[in-house]
């Protein structure tokens, strides 16, 4: 049977966040057992919202104690699982959730943070982050490539939701192609530096003003698109 919500749990809930609200969105499309739900947030939040998968086993607790989920008890075989769903509370929390200011958009990029330390270190540090970053690029691009000819073939499971699912991988698809293109280009870069605290007669001037040139174009695409 379903856990029940009791009054104090009710009175005691805990704070949403934006992990429980994604949750909630996996659960509104159908009920997960937990190594199922690590399986999904693996295949598609973990693109855009990778802190997800860490909070997997204690967050789908905390809803179904604040009345969001349910949690029944179920055997395949002799062995015993949890299998998750939302509640009539849960779909009103995620629907108004929607309705919500989104936080500024942010990253995490580790690589990123040694090639902005890289003076710390030497050319050929630099060259092997640089190639790394390159690599996962290029296998990240992969992936989305197989994930979307699924959709295409029509062996998703979620027919219904291609459309979201082409949208958000049009995104993820950019971001990867960018990563793959500026790394590719960084490498070039860096192969005219003396040292990677020494970049010779290298032209950074150069390489800042088409940033501003790049930036600037973009700008007023926008502001012509708007105009018209």
């Amino acid at each position: 049977m379903p856990d029940r919500d009791s009054s104090a749990s009710v009175a005691a809930r805990s704070p949403r966040t934006t992990t429980s609200h994604a949750l909630l969105g996996l659960l509104s499309v159908r009920a997960w057992t937990t190594y199922e739900l690590a399986k999904q947030v693996r295949r598609s939040l973990n693109w855009f919202w990778p802190r997800a998968e860490r909070k997997l086993y204690d967050e789908p607790k905390r809803l179904v104690a604040d009345g969001l989920a349910t949690a029944t008890r179920e055997h395949t075989g002799l062995r015993p699982r949890t299998v998750y769903g939302i509640t009539p509370a849960g779909r009103t929390a995620l629907r108004s959730w929607l309705d919500e200011p989104s936080a500024p958009r942010t990253a995490e990029f580790e690589a990123m943070l040694k090639v902005f330390f890289a003076d710390a270190g030497t050319l050929e540090q630099l060259d092997a982050t640089l190639r790394a970053i390159e690599q996962e690029a290029v296998d990240r691009l992969a992936a989305l490539a197989a994930m979307t000819e699924q959709g295409l073939a029509g062996t998703t499971e979620f027919p219904k939701r291609l459309h979201l699912g082409a949208v958000t991988l049009r995104l993820q698809c950019e971001q990867e192609i960018a990563v793959l293109r500026w790394s590719r280009w960084a490498r070039r870069q860096a192969s005219q530096w003396r040292a990677a605290d020494d970049p010779g007669g290298w032209d950074h001037r150069a390489a800042m003003a088409e940033v501003v040139t790049r930036s600037r174009s973009q700008l007023d695409a926008g502001q012509e698109t708007r105009v018209g």
